[in-house]
């Protein structure tokens, strides 16, 4: 095995290790017998006792991204995309056997996450960098993930509640299922999922299509294509505004363009693989060339 295939792989490792601690954490396991879960019962209840039940918790509020942050985002030059290449993107989009899904004779873009989830974070970032070679946004809302003791809590990041986007290539839904304000000890609840939507995350975030059943962010690529939990360390975003995150990615030799661009690139050329390649300028673009050569 090669240098790269070892870093790759290395990579892989990292975050399918961090994005499963974050699941472990998020779901209720029993680890001992009748008595541990006697006595975790009873310790919980003293603490609701003493707290008087749930506490509310608050994330960060976002607002309108300044028009200097969303133009960096949207416009990240060509020339640095190529630069990255794959950069230090792994967990890449899966191709699986299921029909494929448009909408106005487009390939549909479908987004599945929560304004809490820290790795719905991360992916936030290149989906909307990619989604931009095809179209257009309206509407883009930072916002944050949820606060301690959430993992990587309070990430910066790009909310699709309330955002449009138009493109001849592709049509996008992006949903938001909750917020990151928890309140009697849930996250309130956001975008409904419903529909045609509900049934696709239903039938494909599970096994055999993905490893961590229900886990997200998941997203379908023009139906044939799965992509679930985050594809780069989000640890690079880590106490950063949304202005400076945006100002790095023209640079291809920071972390965050190497995760975020590399990352986009990677789902820019599965979205081609929908379009039938189309637009050709972006399509055949050098670091999209070497994105795809990664593609399952």
């Amino acid at each position: 095995m090669g240098k790269s295939a070892r870093a790759e792989n290395a990579r892989l490792a990292q975050l399918r290790a961090e994005q499963a601690a974050a699941e472990r954490k998020s779901k209720l396991m029993i680890a001992g017998g009748a008595t541990a879960v006697i006595l975790l019962v009873i310790v919980g209840l003293i603490v609701v006792a003493m707290q008087g039940g749930n506490k509310d918790v608050s994330g960060q509020t976002g607002t309108a991204l300044d028009q200097a942050t969303f133009s960096k985002l949207t416009t990240v030059p060509a020339a640095t995309l190529d630069a990255v290449g794959v950069g230090t993107s792994a967990n890449g989009p899966k191709t699986i056997d299921a029909p494929a899904i448009t909408k106005d004779g487009k390939p549909r873009v479908v987004y599945i996450g929560a304004e809490y989830c820290p790795y719905c974070a991360d992916q936030r970032w290149p989906l909307v960098v990619a989604l931009s070679r095809f179209g257009t946004w309206n509407n883009l809302n930072s916002t944050y993930s949820a606060p301690a003791p959430e993992v990587n809590p309070d990430t910066p990041t790009v909310s699709f509640h309330g955002a449009t986007y138009t493109s001849q290539y592709v049509s996008f839904t992006g949903i938001e299922t909750a917020t990151n304000k928890k309140v009697n000890g849930q996250f309130t609840k956001l975008d409904p999922l419903e529909g045609e939507d509900k049934a696709l995350f239903e039938k494909y975030n599970n096994k055999p299509y993905v490893d961590s059943p229900g886990a997200i962010p998941w997203l379908n690529i023009g139906g044939t294509s799965i992509q679930s939990g985050a594809s780069y360390s989000g640890k690079v975003l880590a106490g950063k505004s949304h202005a400076e995150i945006a100002g790095a990615l023209a640079d291809p030799t920071s972390d965050i363009a190497k995760g975020v661009n590399g990352t986009a690139n990677v789902l820019t050329a599965q979205i081609c693989k929908a379009t039938n390649q189309q637009p050709a300028n972006v399509c055949t673009a050098p670091g999209v060339v070497a994105a795809a050569a990664t593609l399952k």
